[in-house]
């Protein structure tokens, strides 16, 4: 439900009443994972999706009922072979949708609203709730955040329990840190024994992570068409060159920020991380080499450098004569970018961010007609763009 915390956390502020459905698990092909929601008010306006339109009236319904009679449920969608026109997933897909509700009087509100806050300001907040296991612990949520002083959710600090025994809890929030230090959305099961509630209990947490990072080198035409996709894929977007006359807001106006420097020596100051994408675009071996050679020697989900396949040799080799191993250069995505036949700025940016979507899912870049690789590749173990980025 975080995916949709920017419209839910507004309602909490309008004191309205709403039911929220999110996606707990996944099977086969769908539409949308983990973490995906869908919300309907009392007065029925809905936000967010939770199938790209499979079953979303059934699941109003059940939002519906649940605003009525205040009880969290779980519902299986899947394909029905002897009634294709069953409610379902006509891809093929099943899943399994947490219904809650979060109306003014619910004890719970203070924690949600305490989730819906931090992630709706651009914090990081890990809501936890449990989907399978006693009927009077469904949808109780307990969340975590790692923010600074003034969040609601100040440091480490979590609120809330998921109603059964304090080592649940402390279960619940291990688990959490963890998946929100990662910025990952995923399940976790606590057993009976650890679980002191004569069942064992699944849980899914919801990870909200602040946007990741893309820092494009290289203050060029190319680079104005990568910022506007960079933003449209969620990135938060910075440029960064070493001359003044090129490297200006007006320039870039979409960018979230513009850096006049030396691009290495801004690399090694500024914050990372493994979900950070590094675009070089200067083409250029005295800003190319120094940068490459840091970059590739950082934890980051992806380095690519654009160059005709003669520069991309040329680069290697003055890499190579810094020092740069065989293993670190493997990592360079050079030329950057698929294979679409690209010509235009606009045309090369599309090329390069399907090139950074596909090695952040998985994906072959290889046309779907015809192919037999799933749709919907299962996600890396890895660190994902924010959930909403879910990641």
């Amino acid at each position: 439900m975080l995916d949709i915390a920017e419209d839910l956390n507004r309602w909490v502020e309008e004191g309205r009443d709403f039911a929220v459905a999110t996606v707990v698990t996944v099977g086969g092909s769908a539409p949308r994972g983990p973490g995906a929601a869908m919300a309907v008010d009392g007065e029925g306006t809905v936000i967010g999706s939770v199938s790209g339109g499979c079953v979303e009236g059934a699941v109003y319904d059940l939002c519906v009922q649940a605003l009525q009679d205040g009880e969290a449920t779980v519902e299986r969608f899947g394909y029905s072979d002897e009634d294709a026109f069953a409610v379902g997933l006509t891809c093929g897909g099943v899943i399994e949708v947490l219904v809650a509700p979060v109306s003014v009087d619910a004890p719970d509100r203070a924690v949600y609203a305490a989730a819906l806050s931090r992630a709706a300001s651009g914090g990081a907040a890990a809501l936890a709730r449990v989907f399978r296991g006693p009927a009077e612990l469904l949808g109780r949520p307990l969340v975590v955040s790692s923010g600074g002083p003034g969040d609601a959710l100040p440091g480490d600090a979590y609120e809330g329990t998921l109603g059964g025994h304090p080592e649940l809890d402390r279960t619940a929030v291990g688990e959490s840190r963890a998946l929100l230090a990662a910025g990952r959305t995923a399940e976790f099961v606590v057993s009976e024994s650890g679980a002191h509630c004569g069942s064992a209990v699944t849980v899914l947490v919801e990870s909200s992570v602040p946007p990741p990072r893309m820092i494009v080198f290289g203050a060029v035409d190319f680079a104005a068409a990568l910022v506007r996709t960079g933003k449209f894929l969620g990135y938060h977007v910075t440029v960064c060159d070493a001359r003044p006359v090129f490297a200006t807001p007006a320039r870039f106006p979409e960018a979230d920020e513009v850096v006049v420097e030396w691009p290495h020596r801004y690399l090694r100051r500024t914050a990372t991380d493994g979900r950070t994408a590094l675009c070089v675009l200067t083409h250029d071996a005295k800003f190319d080499v120094p940068l490459l050679a840091a970059a590739l020697r950082l934890p980051v989900a992806f380095v690519g450098a654009m160059g005709s396949r003669r520069t991309h040799e040329d680069r290697n080799r003055r890499l190579r004569e810094v020092g740069v191993t065989e293993d670190e250069l493997a990592a360079l995505r050079s030329p950057i970018g698929l294979d679409l036949g690209a010509r235009t700025p606009e045309e090369t940016a599309l090329s390069i961010a399907a090139e950074i979507v596909a090695t952040r899912q998985g994906g072959t870049g290889r046309p779907l007609t015809g192919a037999r690789t799933p749709i919907h590749h299962d996600r890396p173990k890895g660190p994902s763009p924010r959930a909403g980025a879910v990641a």
